[in-house]
């Protein structure tokens, strides 16, 4: 059987087909999802009909060989998009990076904290209620505006015609999210003026949304529902959830594992997997990001000095092939954009003396102090650990790409370092829930065992 996977994420758009007999990848396209749109300064939002358009041109490449026999998706979580009458956008896609709920509301509060301080639950700027709720108090939904949903619950209405549901991996992005009904929060909306009818219907289990009814596929093909890139990754990743850690490096990064406790950490966040299942999730907003950053200072350092920046990332990885032997190390606290407790909170470098302060000790202290940061929020939440974890699963580009990565977060968390068979987590993940969703196997579980080993 041959499984459709998509994965809308921030910066690219990514389609392939899953062999599930064969267990590989038959085809692959991966498009840059050029869809942004110049706002104010606070603002982080995309085109829907060109991230649409992007979907339709990876689809059609990699189905152009295969017919298909299901459809799964996933894509960015937080973000929302209004619905019109018809189910047709009708305001740009507010990301997950965007700001406004920082801006300053009353009482010298933000609006975040004004939501967090009157419901009593963390709502954070880039949360999709927090977005819309400063819409409303500044009049910015569109007046035509019926409902709500995030880009991929979007994307699985388009296939499919039928209107907008959202899985409870992605609801409970949104805010205001009951962990134990698995419902948003009646009360909690009505402390924020938040019409609970304006929210897409919330599915809780493994399930199909619909039937393809679009004109980029053919007709009939069953569509799981959309689910969030996070948990897609988990599942796309992880073969032995029972034994697992998950850490997956890309823009941000995470720390995943799989809990039966859902009581409100003090750092990271309980979020719904699927049929009654949960993950602790740690995020850093600066994973690969603060890589990005260090190569971006070595480009600007290059181009003052009038000397060569070519290959960068190269250069850079080369340097920190030493970094086992390196004493006297710089400390490096990566939280240049903040954190999800703190977006005021800034980076730091430590322990520079007059001999260490050299860019293979700055590149090593910032390869560790990617790896720290989610270290720490690991340890800090061993509580929630219902299993004794035997091994380190390392995805997303960065360190696959860094065996120096792995290496140290291997080191940091104790554990064994290993890879993902596929190196498409999210779109692979969404593949495994839409395997198991059509009935292919007899759970998630058993999909991610069966499809990943």
């Amino acid at each position: 059987m041959k499984i459709l996977g998509i994965d809308i994420g921030t910066t690219t758009v990514t389609a392939l087909v899953l062999d599930t007999e064969e267990k590989r990848i038959l085809n692959t396209c991966t498009r840059n999802n050029d869809s942004f749109i110049k706002g104010k300064d606070f603002e982080r939002i995309q085109d829907p009909q060109t991230i649409i358009n992007t979907v339709k041109a990876a689809v059609k490449e990699v189905t152009a060989e295969f017919s298909v026999d299901a459809v799964g998706v996933t894509g960015q979580m937080h973000g929302i998009l209004y619905l019109d009458s018809k189910m047709k956008h009708c305001s740009p896609l507010f990301i997950w990076q965007d700001e406004r709920g920082n801006l300053p509301f009353r009482d010298n509060k933000t609006y975040a904290e004004h939501l967090t301080e009157l419901t009593g639950i963390k709502a954070s700027t880039g949360f999709g209620l927090t977005t819309h709720f400063y819409n409303l108090q500044n009049g910015l939904v569109p007046e035509n505006a019926v409902m709500l949903c995030t880009i991929h619950d979007y994307i699985v209405s388009i296939l499919t015609e039928e209107r907008p549901v959202t899985h409870s991996s992605d609801a409970a992005s949104l805010g205001f999210f009951d962990m134990k009904s698995l419902e948003f929060s009646a009360e909690m909306l009505s402390l924020a003026e938040i019409n609970k009818d304006f929210l897409p219907r919330i599915i809780k289990n493994t399930a199909v949304a619909g039937k393809t009814a679009c004109d980029f596929l053919p007709q009939g093909i069953p569509v799981g529902v959309a689910i969030g890139d996070n948990q897609a990754s988990f599942l796309g990743s992880v073969a032995q959830p029972e034994s697992s850690v998950l850490v997956n490096v890309g823009t941000g990064s995470q720390v995943s594992f799989v809990t039966e406790c859902i009581k409100t950490p003090t750092v990271g966040e309980i979020r719904p997997l699927t049929d009654g299942k949960y993950i602790y999730v740690g995020s850093s907003l600066c994973g690969g990001r603060a890589y990005a950053i260090l190569k971006n200072f070595f480009s600007l350092c290059a181009d003052m000095l009038g000397g060569e920046k070519d290959n960068l990332y190269t250069k850079m990885d080369s340097l920190s092939e030493n970094i086992f032997s390196l004493s006297d190390e710089l400390t490096v606290n990566c939280e240049f954009c903040g954190s999800r407790e703190n977006p005021t909170k800034r980076g730091s470098i430590e322990n520079i003396g007059t001999e260490n302060f050299t860019p293979e000790k700055l590149i090593c202290g910032v390869l560790k102090g990617v790896s720290d940061e989610l270290k720490t929020m690991y340890l800090q939440a061993n509580d929630y650990l219902a299993f004794t974890p035997r091994q380190l699963v390392c995805s997303g580009n960065g360190l696959r790409k860094s065996k120096i990565w792995r290496d140290i977060f291997s080191r940091d968390f104790s554990l064994p370092a290993s890879l993902p068979g596929f190196s498409e987590e999210a779109a692979v993940g969404a593949c495994v829930f839409a395997a198991a969703a059509i009935g292919l196997y007899k759970s998630i579980n058993n999909a991610q065992n069966e499809l990943l080993r």
